[in-house]
């Protein structure tokens, strides 16, 4: 079969391309309130709240990350204060990418041109961007669209701004249930999925797998 040849790839941000460090910082945060056998568990509804809250309307990053915080605080009978949810989404411009990341975008960006979308605020994704060491054609977020994926008005947005459809893209995520069931059900066949640990292998929704960005090179016949 031939490789290939997508219009754009475009890539899912936090967790795939920046080193996504909620659970760390979690960690950190309430290491004084959260007993340590149980932080593991702390973490995972912390995540699971994080999405629950961005399937509804969109409402500002911000209020995403206080929601969760506090609804997964109230779940555990911790203390929260509004506080703790600023810390985390001020948190998020600091972070810079997987060590991976730099060396395989700079290789592919010479030949494809590079989209991403986010479920980022327009304020935070400009410098998480420029931490990543390669030119994007365009970034879009969920301020933008006003929706978060895996909503599908996310990608639909995507689709319209570059007035392409999903057959020219390539999308590529480490995150199924944000990005690659979405992708599979609105009709991206050529999808990537970086399998960094936050979730497992599910071959049903027709991707490609590699382990890191430096592998995606391959994928496109580079």
């Amino acid at each position: 079969m031939p490789t290939f040849k997508p219009k754009y790839i475009s890539f899912d941000c936090y967790g795939t391309l920046t080193r996504f460090q909620m659970s760390e910082l979690a960690r950190s945060l309430y290491a004084d309130r959260v007993a340590a056998d149980s932080m593991d568990a702390f973490c995972r509804d912390f995540a699971a709240y994080r999405l629950d809250e961005v399937l509804g309307d969109w409402k500002p990053y911000e209020q995403v990350l206080k929601n969760a915080v506090r609804r997964t605080c109230q779940k555990w009978g911790v203390d929260y204060d509004d506080a703790d949810g600023r810390q985390f989404y001020d948190a998020v411009p600091t972070w810079g990418p997987h060590a991976d990341v730099p060396a395989g975008l700079a290789k592919v960006a010479e030949h494809y041109k590079l989209v991403i979308l986010s479920n980022a605020s327009n304020d935070q994704i400009h410098s998480n961007v420029e931490k990543l060491g390669a030119p994007f054609y365009k970034v879009f977020t969920a301020q933008q669209a006003q929706a978060y994926k895996p909503r599908f008005q996310a990608f639909e947005y995507m689709f319209k701004q570059l007035d392409a459809d999903p057959s020219e893209f390539l999308h590529v995520s480490s995150s199924l249930r944000y990005d690659l069931m979405s992708a599979h059900d609105l009709g991206i066949k050529n999808k990537v999925f970086v399998a960094r640990g936050h979730e497992p292998s599910t071959p049903y929704y027709g991707y490609t797998e590699i382990k890191d960005i430096g592998g995606l090179a391959g994928v496109v016949g580079l």
